[in-house]
This record gives structure tokens, sequence and C-alpha cells, in this order.
């Protein structure tokens, strides 16, 4: 039986892809009164920047396209019974994986994991992206491999590398280092 999540992904991906921009994955999160339905839309692989920019990036213009588009489908379609919060974003730094080719692409990287059911003692982890193979993902975990049942994940993100990306917060009783194509200009004075 497929998951709400799973069955609106499968509804909603042939009308985003209409718009020029992929369907990464949906959560839906039920509450009482009302629950979030999220949606993660990005460029889709292999598309190429336009000229003069270094990375196409899914905007507000498209996040908005797509949220009139779905929101006019789900509301013919009806697939939520009740009072629901529709979001489109893009997946950020810390972008969520949704599937095995997820996984493939981002091989290397570090990412945070939730698990539906405990395995051999642990709910959550944090390591490297090893092989994808068999419905599984295996993690390097403090120094071992931990592998996991693709269906037995509940929820995954990327770990942005803030440094990498000359984000991270300088030590304590450290100078900052300047920015990357700043100036910096000592004189007398005089």
């Amino acid at each position: 039986m497929m998951d709400k999540a799973a069955e609106i992904s499968a509804l909603l991906a042939p009308t985003v892809a209409s718009l020029g921009v992929e369907l990464l994955g949906v959560e839906y999160l039920p509450a009482p009164g009302s629950a979030v339905l999220r949606l993660y839309i990005d460029v889709p692989e292999g598309e190429s920047a336009a000229e003069g920019e270094d990375v196409r990036a899914v905007g507000i213009d498209e996040c908005e396209a797509v949220s009139r588009e779905v929101s006019a489908q789900l509301d013919v379609e009806d697939p939520i019974s009740g009072n629901y919060t529709l979001e489109v974003s893009s997946p950020g730094l810390d972008r969520p994986l949704f599937t095995a080719a997820h996984y493939q692409r981002f091989q290397g990287e570090e990412a945070k994991v939730v698990l539906k059911l405990p395995q051999e003692g642990r709910r959550r982890l944090r390591g490297r992206i090893g092989a994808v193979a068999d419905g599984g993902v295996t993690f390097n975990v403090d120094g071992g491999d931990f592998t996991v049942a693709i269906d037995n994940i509940e929820k995954a993100r990327l770990v942005p590398d803030w440094a990498a990306l000359g984000l991270a917060p300088s030590k304590p009783g450290k100078k900052p280092a300047g920015r990357p194509g700043s100036t910096k200009q000592t004189g007398d004075g005089g």
C-alpha cells in the first residue's frame, strides 16, 4: 500500500514537470486541525545553466507557479481530507533525499538520517553516503559501514559543508579571515 506522500507525489509529478521543474519529493505532515503538505522542487538534473549563470537554481517564480498549478489540481483531485497548508520550496543546502537516485547522486556527501524502525539499536545516524544497491544505502558511520534499507528511511538530509562554502563561524580567539575577493588595508594614517 502506498503512503499518502507517495500517492500525492505520483499525482503531482506530471504537473510539476510540465512547468519545467522536477518534483524531488513530498512531505505530508498530518496534524489535528490542519496538515502541512510540503513539495520540494528543483531544476531537472543535468539541465545546464543559462549563459552567464554559474548554476541554475529554482527561484521564487518557479515556486509560485508550481503552487498555483498544484493548488488547483489538489482542489479538483482532493486527495487530502480536511484543512492543509501547501508549501513549495527549493531543496536548500540541507537538501532532503527521497529516492535511491538521490543517494547515488550525492555519494560521498554527509547525511543525517532518521529511521522508521530502529536498526542495531539506532534510530538516528549521521554518516557519508557510500554504496547504493539492492534497495539499500550504506553509510560510513563512526568509521564503519552501516547499511539501511531505503524503505526504512523516514527522512534524510544532506549536511552542508559550511567550511567549504566559506560560511563556517570562526573559532573563538582566532582572527576572522577576510572574505574571498575582499581587500584589507593597513596604513599609518598619514
